[in-house]
């Protein structure tokens, strides 16, 4: 699924960069003067360093460089004539490409769904090109959205093959959103996704597990209710944090009103931390992120 006019002028010419290295006096006048020499016009710079007196430095910047597609090659021949030095590792993106997402769900729809709005609506620069499920039932959603739906049912006995399946239907995809989908994925499906796989979960983790959570909260009279997005590793639950955020309840609230109010928050967290993603806005850093907002 793409937005009904992909082509966005604003991002034309439109690059990123984003680089890392020992932080070390120089860093920003050499790739300034870099994009300078290259005929680019910075517009945006950010930058953070984990200790000045020695430690890593994270820099992204936004350009505008006339006939971008065809002179990136030149430009990364520059960065990489002067990575070795500088202990560059670096990527350069340019904003008007669309990255592919495969999103996987079980039955609840409201993530999806808050996906499928942000790209129509052009929030979300992105191709939603697979919906895939453990379960049918969102396959009306999928096709709506015209959305090709995959169903691939899995069993303990049977995780490794459907997740064989599970790659082969979705494809070389740049990015593979879990939103909801109520399932442990292995180790080896984590490595074919570094940094590029997200999952979304309730903040009520490891307080409340178990198959009802908001009635466990509830009878505990929990007053905040929060969702946590976040890289996927082997650890479960505990990959790199992208972005949380919390909604306050009273004694008030029911355990429905509960579950609405988790919904919200899960669809914004979610789908804030892919924006930042297909954005190139957030970098691992170890067990956390750096994220440039």
């Amino acid at each position: 699924m793409s937005a009904a006019d992909p082509f966005d002028p604003s991002t034309n010419d439109v690059g990123r960069l984003v680089v890392r290295c020992p932080d070390r006096p120089g860093i920003v006048h050499l790739l300034s003067g870099l994009l300078t020499e290259a005929g680019a016009n910075i517009t945006d710079s950010q930058q953070h360093s984990s200790d000045p007196s020695g430690g890593t430095f994270t820099l992204r910047l936004e350009f505008v460089l006339a006939g971008l597609a065809d002179r990136r090659a030149g430009l990364e021949d520059r960065l990489a004539a002067v990575a070795g030095e500088w202990q560059l590792t670096w990527r350069l993106t340019e904003a008007a490409h669309r990255p592919t997402v495969a999103v996987f769900v079980s039955r609840a729809d409201h993530v999806l769904q808050e996906l499928i709005y942000r790209v129509r609506a052009g929030d979300l620069r992105a191709d939603i090109v697979a919906v895939l499920s453990n379960h049918p039932d969102l396959a009306p959603v999928a096709a709506a959205a015209g959305i090709p739906f995959h169903h691939v049912p899995m069993t303990p006995a049977t995780k490794a093959e459907a997740e064989a399946r599970a790659l082969e239907l979705i494809g070389d995809v740049d990015l593979v959103v879990l939103a909801r989908y109520m399932q442990i994925v292995s180790a080896d499906f984590c490595s074919r996704f570094p940094e590029r796989l997200i999952n979304i979960h309730h903040s009520f983790l490891p307080a409340f597990v178990g198959a009802n959570p908001y009635q466990a909260a509830h009878d505990r009279g929990v007053k905040l209710i929060g969702a946590t997005a976040h890289y996927v590793t082997p650890e479960l639950d505990a990959g790199p944090i992208i972005e949380q955020e919390v909604a306050r309840v009273d004694h008030r609230a029911t355990v429905e009103d509960m579950r609405r109010v988790g919904r919200y928050v899960e669809r914004q967290v979610l789908a804030q931390a892919v924006t930042w993603h297909v954005e190139d806005r957030v970098i691992v850093e170890g067990p956390r992120t750096i994220v440039f907002t």
